[in-house]
């Protein structure tokens, strides 16, 4: 795996839609307009991320053309990697794919020896997915009165994935160590699932 990092300097976010104002609806974002979003988006990010640290950023960055992405990137502690949305791919045309480390479709990594694997969207198939390797992903939008048309397929994911995505974590990036957290709570709550229907 050529992608190794130290944890105490990885986050983790997605979906921001930076400038789109109709994300506000679809999701119930509890904005009363775009700019005051984006304005709590970007302060949170930089509350928690420094210069130095990465970010993956899990796609659906920002919505407009690449003067609206640079605006936002000017304004944006760390050094990105962007793994494309399904919103993304006409604005990194635009010439704004140079802002990132990199700019991929999906990525493995390993995080202080525990290998991830990132993609927009989340798959039941991936590889490592029956081992050890958490997938994160974004894209659905989960938020904790989720009851979109993905709420019922979200239920059979691994206990080993996660959303990293803004409306699932406060609008703020999270932390390597945060979803380790997240990630071995999940574990021992399916586990637990487990004994219990084999108790049955």
């Amino acid at each position: 795996m050529n992608y190794k990092f130290d944890g105490s300097k990885v986050f983790f976010t997605s979906d921001t839609h930076f400038t789109h104002a109709n994300i506000i609806r679809f999701c119930s974002r509890p904005f009363k307009n775009v700019e005051e979003m984006d304005e709590t988006m970007i302060a949170n990010w930089n509350r928690v991320v420094s210069e130095n640290d990465i970010v993956f950023h899990l796609g659906d960055f920002c919505m407009g053309g690449s003067a609206k992405w640079t605006n936002v990137l000017n304004r944006l502690n760390g050094k990105i990697y962007l793994i494309i949305g399904n919103h993304d791919m006409k604005n990194l045309r635009q010439s704004c794919s140079d802002r990132f480390e990199k700019v991929a479709m999906q990525m493995y990594i390993e995080v202080d020896k525990q290998k991830i694997y990132l993609n927009h969207c989340p798959f039941l198939c991936y590889g490592g997915a029956y081992r050890d390797t958490w997938q994160l992903f974004g894209h659905v939008h989960t938020n904790k009165n989720n009851t979109g048309i993905d709420a019922p397929r979200l239920e059979m994911l691994f206990p080993t994935q996660y959303d990293v995505g803004v409306d699932n974590n406060n609008f703020t990036p999270v932390s390597f160590e945060q979803v380790k957290a997240i990630i071995q709570k999940q574990v021992e709550q399916f586990n637990k699932k487990i004994d219990k229907a084999v108790e049955l």
